[in-house]
């Protein structure tokens, strides 16, 4: 039983049983009226109530301190109410209002308010909560983070990822398992293997176990927990059993016995306090009632968010009509990428660098961290292979204040960073209304022509440059890739993706110069180059990027001695967001398109550009995509020359568009 003069010390103030109560009674009363809301069709979506699991929100968010940082998910009504106390912004953010949390945006399960998160996407927030940690050990500052899980989550990778790097790291994470026994509608026996807390003791987190059903001790616990954490600035794992007594959702039905659901009722802690303590609990629910019935009659008169406030349609180019000329340096793109970090660090001591092997004396595969763990060793992290973990770090480091730039060893492997990519980092700005930023920076080393086989040589742009809030750049051998990166370091507060082409590593910058063309680039923070004849008025447009721009410029000869092609090249940095005004111009005096691209053809990059041409220009012209084979990237030297489209592959393309 409670003992309601009894009290719990949380730094800087105390918390009494009888607040602990109506904390946890809040969460049951707007949890009923929500699904109350729901039946009546007040409510689009789901709602994913947690009665019956309050007293495990209420054990670890209110001996939280105020700046600490809770993660959650999908259930997570209980865990946003305990830290934040605020009911009018779920209600109003679950009816889709205006004067909800994130405006309606977000719904009942994608909450945002300082210092607390939530996501819809099952242990998707795991590695966020990490890199929220990693910040909070870098600064020093004694703070926890807490992410909420369910035992469905422990089937997800990136949990472990997380907890072997949380262990690496020592990490001020506390992660907290609330078993309510069921996935779904999965029991544990049948999608769960081995002992769930032997699973956390392997990565030698510090371990924890408590109910619902003994309260007193779950309080204890979940404070031993995280003095723990917040002590000794080490990981731990807390398992909660409990049990929800709603279904999963409002939109699935409940296929659990009743007399399993009515066993759980008969001894849940809320109904026995009711049962046993009819004064007290009567008092404390007559009050939440009045004051959740007053937050719903103050919502009648309030709007939803308007499409214009959601959505603004941002200008593409940030190009000065201006052209410079392009000029030599006699330094490889490897060489100067390095040269930006070492001068970029320096200066910032927010960016960190993050990759696989990318330590001293090593310095990465491909050596652009050469030097940097040398130089600012509390600054640059070597992860272990996860990619997945590594997004996602990035993710909670960029969210806190800090810059990572991500290292994916190979660009290939970027697959194994999707989600992180899209179902957060891209997302998190607009879907919490715009209160988040996340301006993390991947870079992915990508393409062929090196021997390196299928899953090492893929050209991937198109899958990444369809993401929306991300933009998507890709380096070239003609301009400095300091400037790039410089431009992303000042002007980008969301979401970059930098392709590097391997085979640019070794170029100069603007070595190669061709007879009777003129070489000039844009004046902006992502310069297009424009190589254009001289003397002749062009007939033919070539739009390029990365690598390819190389592969172009060793075509213009035999283009206008074979088929009298003078072409004008328009050769881009940013290829997502794409600046259409310079293709625009040419493409309307030459009548001739023609997009060269690593990738293969079918919805890529050259799709892309020529149907937005299509649609802005009134005038026919021929157009073309000149791509690779459609088919895997082989190691034998003759096949991939076949498969990468090379100088015969783009005049043969270019020839047949005129027969």
């Amino acid at each position: 039983m409670i003992n309601y003069n009894n009290s719990i010390q949380v730094t800087g103030y105390e918390i009494t049983f009888y607040d602990i109560l109506k904390k946890a009674l809040t969460i049951r009363k707007v949890e009923e009226k929500l699904l109350e809301l729901h039946s009546h069709g007040k409510i689009t979506g789901t709602v994913h109530s947690c009665i019956g699991q309050e007293f495990s929100a209420v054990a670890f968010c209110a001996q939280l301190d105020k700046d600490d940082f809770v993660l959650s998910n999908h259930r997570n009504h209980g865990h946003y109410i305990s830290f934040t106390d605020d009911i009018e912004g779920i209600i109003a953010e679950i009816l889709g209002l205006k004067k909800g949390v994130c405006a309606g945006i977000g719904g009942s399960m994608n909450l945002y308010n300082t210092g607390f998160i939530s996501n819809g996407i099952v242990g998707g927030l795991v590695p966020v909560s990490a890199g929220v940690a990693y910040s909070n050990r870098i600064l020093g500052n004694k703070k926890v983070t807490v992410i909420f899980i369910g035992d469905g989550t422990l089937g997800q990778g990136n949990v472990y990822e997380t907890m072997n790097i949380a262990s690496i790291l020592r990490l001020p994470l506390l992660i907290v398992c609330e078993n309510n026994f069921y996935s779904y509608s999965t029991t544990p026996q049948t999608n769960l293997a081995g002992d769930i807390l032997k699973r956390a003791e392997s990565f030698n987190l510090r371990t924890f176990k408590s109910d619902i059903w003994n309260t007193g001790e779950l309080f204890a616990n979940a404070k031993k927990s995280i003095d723990y954490v917040r002590d000794n600035c080490l990981p731990a794992f807390h398992i909660v059993d409990t049990y929800r007594l709603k279904s999963h959702s409002t939109h699935c039905k409940d296929t659990r016995g009743e007399s399993e659901i009515r066993l759980f009722e008969q001894n849940d802690p809320l109904n026995i306090l009711a049962e046993n303590n009819r004064d007290v609990y009567s008092e404390i629910e007559q009050e939440i009632s009045r004051k959740i019935d007053g937050v719903i009659i103050e919502l009648e008169n309030c709007g939803e968010l308007k499409i214009d406030d959601y959505y603004t349609c941002e200008p593409l180019s940030d190009t000065i009509n201006e052209w410079e000329p392009v000029k030599h340096i006699d330094e490889r793109q490897v060489k100067l990428i390095n040269e930006f970090f070492h001068s970029a660090m320096e200066n910032d001591e927010k960016i960190i660098f993050m990759g696989e092997d990318v330590l001293d004396p090593f310095g990465g595969v491909f050596k652009v961290a050469s030097g940097l763990s040398t130089k600012y060793p509390d600054r640059v992290f070597s992860t272990p292979i996860s990619e997945q973990a590594m997004a996602g770090i990035a993710n909670g480091l960029a969210i806190t204040g800090f810059r990572p730039f991500l290292e994916i060893m190979f660009g290939d492997f970027i697959t194994l960073c999707m989600d992180q990519i899209i179902n957060h980092a891209a997302k998190f700005y607009h879907m919490y209304n715009k209160k988040l930023y996340c301006p993390i920076v991947v870079r992915m080393p990508a393409g062929g022509g090196g021997g390196m086989g299928a899953t090492h040589s893929q050209s991937l742009d198109k899958f990444v440059a369809g993401i929306d809030n991300v933009s998507v750049v890709a380096l070239n051998s003609l301009v400095d890739p300091r400037e790039i990166y410089n431009n992303i370091l000042v002007s980008e507060s969301h979401p970059v993706i930098v392709i590097e082409n391997k085979r640019d590593y070794g170029r100069k910058i603007a070595a190669k110069q061709i007879d009777n063309y003129i070489f000039e680039k844009t004046i902006s923070g992502y310069p297009v180059v424009r190589i254009k004849p001289k003397r002749t008025k062009p007939n033919a447009t070539i739009v390029t990027y990365g690598a390819m721009a190389d592969t172009v410029l060793d075509c213009i000869k035999d283009l206008f001695l074979e088929i009298e092609i003078i072409p004008e090249i328009i050769v881009l940095s940013k290829i997502n967001p794409v600046d259409y005004t310079h293709i625009l111009e040419s493409v309307s005096n030459t009548k001739k398109l023609y997009v060269v691209e690593e990738g293969s053809a079918s919805f890529g990059i050259g799709s892309e550009i020529i149907a937005s041409v299509r649609e802005q220009l009134s005038d026919n012209f021929i157009a073309r995509r000149i791509a690779s084979l459609p088919v895997p990237i082989p190691s034998v030297r003759s096949l991939e020359n076949e498969v990468l489209p090379g100088t015969g592959t783009i005049i043969n393309s270019i020839k047949e568009s005129l027969s």
